[in-house]
């Protein structure tokens, strides 16, 4: 592709990055730009003033040195399912294809930035290995895991970024390096954690767990009998061992194609769980919410690890979503009463998901190495999900975080993070200092577009 011209909003010639690379360049009017920026969350605006598809690191390398030379800044993005529309401005890399998998047999892998987890999980599976995948496996690895990686096993092995073994990365200043916990530790300790700030991921290695089933999925009770479910739940998630992770989640599914008809048009109840112990320990575990009120569906059972999506149910398609959320330091009853006052049964929300995960655990210690992920204090965390064109469903949000503020408190979990303001409240002062000091030591020009959010 020739790319003869100048973006009209930053004086810079994509036309010399087009020809320092092998991927592709594109800006607004060319044939693949759409394609090339289109994030999963359709609702955000994603429009930089040129888009790079690496091809391969060194095409990431020439990327940020020329956006070094000519001013600008450059965000990454693999799968498109955390953008901001306020970060993505100038150059975008994505780094889809960058599609390397490789599975070691005694127990970690390797895996190129654009890959997805649902690529790891089958191939671990053949050895009855398991990495700490998402919530979905159509997540990304590299972004989720440098947000830290909360995912439905956290509470029996912690969180992805815990597992990590190296990262290779291109950093601000347009450097390719390989960062161990001894291999400039602070650059180590700052992208487990840090999300972009410091740089371009374009490879992570990390150990899996040996994991080849596990008892558990969600279970689907009547809106109406949300009250007395999640007061069950509160009583039997007090006492469950770190072998057992759990969340609920108020549902407002439409009734469409792939919802199940007994979930469509109403409002429903899920409870999740997953329990890396044995099928009958966990089964008898579980017996007291099975028993919590009438079960409309029930689909907790031993499965193997490729099933892991079953749990959370997220939907696999595109979506124009509004997002909202922050973690808690208690959900006692009378934080559940004033979120039902505004989700529950006979209450107009505009919300398709309302969800509060029990963290503790594993999730709250650190990991063998530090790391900026300041988060562990959270006692649940909680996320709001809409349709960003129903009105009313951002103010909706506000009302809710509002409603539930006494009981919010510490730091903000990264991947659940949705504006750049947002992102000094995922850190502590400790914490901030240490990814300031790193941002002004890899990236001293200020290249990274996510690092500026805390000059």
């Amino acid at each position: 592709m020739t790319i003869a011209q100048t973006s009209t909003a930053y004086a810079a010639p994509f036309g010399e990055l087009d020809a320092l690379t092998i991927g592709t360049v594109a800006v607004p009017g060319d044939k693949r730009y759409d394609a090339l920026v289109s994030p999963w969350n359709v609702a955000i605006p994603v429009r930089p003033a040129a888009v790079l598809a690496a091809h391969d690191a060194q095409d990431i390398v020439e990327a940020v040195r020329f956006a070094a030379r000519h001013g600008i800044r450059v965000t990454p993005q693999a799968t498109g399912h955390g953008p901001m529309a306020d970060l993505t401005t100038e150059l975008l890399v994505t780094t889809k294809e960058l599609d390397e998998v490789v599975v070691h047999p005694e127990g970690w892998a390797r895996v190129g930035a654009g890959v997805k987890w649902l690529a790891v999980v089958e191939a671990a599976a053949p050895y009855g290995l398991a990495p700490l995948s998402g919530s979905i496996t159509d997540v990304g690895i590299v972004g989720y895991t440098t947000g830290g990686g909360l995912g439905p096993m956290a509470r029996t092995y912690g969180l992805a970024s815990d597992k990590v073994r190296a990262i290779e990365v291109v950093t601000g200043d347009g450097e390719l390096r390989r960062v161990t916990h001894t291999e400039r530790p602070d650059l180590f300790f700052a992208l487990r954690g840090g999300k972009g700030m410091l740089g371009i991921v374009t490879a992570i290695e990390f150990d899996l767990v040996e994991q080849p089933r596990f008892y558990g999925g969600s279970l689907w009770f009547d809106g109406d009998d949300a009250a007395t479910v999640i007061e069950r739940w509160l009583h039997w998630s007090d006492d469950l061992p770190e072998l057992g992770t759990t969340s609920i989640a108020l549902f407002q599914l439409p009734d469409m194609e792939g919802v199940p008809p007994m979930l469509a048009g109403r409002l429903t109840l899920s409870v999740r769980f997953v329990w890396t112990g044995s099928a009958e320990e966990g089964e008898r575990r579980f017996a007291a919410m099975r028993a919590a009120a009438p079960v409309i569906l029930d689909d907790v059972a031993e499965k193997p690890y490729t099933a892991i999506d079953s749990v959370h149910t997220d939907p696999l398609d595109p979506t124009p979503a509004y997002e909202a959320g922050h973690v808690l330091t208690d959900f006692p009853q009378e934080a559940v009463d004033a979120l039902l006052a505004l989700t529950g049964p006979g209450v107009v929300s505009p919300q398709i998901l309302v969800e509060v995960r029990q963290l503790g655990g594993a999730f709250a210690r650190s990991g063998e190495h530090p790391s900026a992920f300041a988060s562990r204090a959270a006692a649940y965390s909680l996320l709001i999900v809409g349709i960003s064109e129903i009105p009313g469903v951002e103010d909706h949000a506000a009302a809710i975080l509002d409603a539930l503020a006494p009981w919010v408190g510490g730091h903000r979990l990264p991947n659940f993070t949705f504006t750049p303001e947002e992102y000094v409240d995922a850190y502590d002062e400790v914490t901030l200092a240490r990814l300031r000091r790193a941002i002004r030591t890899y990236d001293p020009d200020g290249v990274m577009t996510i690092g500026g959010v805390l000059a």
